[in-house]
């Protein structure tokens, strides 16, 4: 199977599937500068992907790669923060880490994907 269309890479379909959840377990929390960040953080992953992708050159779809996986990051960061303050309990902390960092492989792996060979 080709990928035709942003909606393709899996990266970019994890990525969302990491926003629905970071927006519906913080829809409640009244802390809205931490809820805004890492809401905005959680949709910039996939936001960033489909953005690189549509832009349609191999250096500019790795530039964007590149800033999804730092918004990755700092979801990942913003989980451990909210772990710490109680905003959100172990068991979703370890799902949402677990999946943040499979999407950080996989946006790895295109990355490297997209290296020139020699």
């Amino acid at each position: 199977m080709s990928i035709k269309c942003f909606e393709d890479v899996i990266a970019w379909q994890k990525a969302q599937d990491i926003a629905v959840i970071v927006y519906k377990e913080f829809k409640n929390n009244n802390d809205w500068d931490f809820r805004s960040q890492i809401c905005r953080a959680s949709v910039s992953i996939s936001n960033n992907i489909a953005e690189g992708f549509d832009r349609a050159t191999k250096p500019e779809f790795k530039r964007f790669l590149y800033i999804a996986l730092a918004s990755n990051s700092e979801v990942r960061s913003m989980l451990h923060l909210g772990l710490r303050l109680g905003y959100i309990n172990e068991k979703t902390f370890k799902t949402l880490l677990s999946q943040s960092e499979e999407v950080a492989k996989i946006i790895s792996g295109l990355i490297k994907s997209l290296i020139p060979k020699p």
